[in-house]
């Protein structure tokens, strides 16, 4: 019976270890759209900073799991959507206009970390990433520009739903990218320290 309870505890720690993780990525997620830096040609959240830092550095599981935590959050009535409580809550924000960026986030989590795995080391391991993340940013953008069509005219779409936000998006990931890499390098020298006393 012991036996079976510890075996029941040990297989149960994986679960809680993802939720827990994915609790605290969708308070990163809800905090970084509630953050605005000055920018041009407009202030610019950290909302995609967020996504593709957990995308690249958690894994596409945990990504995905913290977004749908953050919409879970979202569509209960909490204010954590950028914009909110001022241009709507719940499921009403997230079926306006900007809700096909919502769906192209949820995507780009998964999509993003799958393709950011992987081996390989030093620049090569930050290209790939940073490829992943354009990926990414791809699908964000093709999924808020359809939906957003059904709001604003065709000739306007650019205009309103990509070149205000395309270059502060593009700085996030080289955020992003550069953090990483330093991470990397910085855990790749620590063992390789550990290593070297070992010998």
């Amino acid at each position: 019976m012991s036996h079976f309870l510890t075996l029941s505890s040990a297989s149960r720690r994986p679960a809680l270890r993802t939720l827990a993780f994915a609790v605290a990525g969708a308070a990163l997620i809800a905090l970084s759209a509630r953050i605005q830096v000055p920018f041009w040609p407009v202030p610019m959240t950290l909302h995609t900073l967020a996504v593709m830092a957990l995308a690249v550095g958690a894994g596409p599981r945990i990504a995905t799991a913290a977004f749908v935590a953050y919409l879970a959050a979202g569509a209960v009535g909490l204010p954590v959507f950028s914009g909110s409580p001022e241009r709507g809550i719940g499921l009403a924000y997230m079926v306006g206009p900007t809700g096909g960026y919502l769906a192209g986030y949820l995507a780009a989590s998964w999509i993003t970390g799958t393709l950011a795995q992987g081996g390989g080391t030093g620049w090569g391991r930050t290209l790939r990433q940073v490829a992943a993340m354009l990926a990414g940013l791809a699908v964000i953008y093709a999924a808020g520009l359809a939906w957003l069509a059904v709001y604003v005219p065709a000739d306007n779409l650019i205009a309103l739903g990509f070149a205000p936000f395309i270059a502060g998006d593009l700085v996030k990931i080289a955020v992003v990218a550069i953090g990483a890499h330093g991470v990397q390098a910085y855990l790749a020298s620590s063992a390789a320290k550990q290593a070297g006393r070992g010998e």
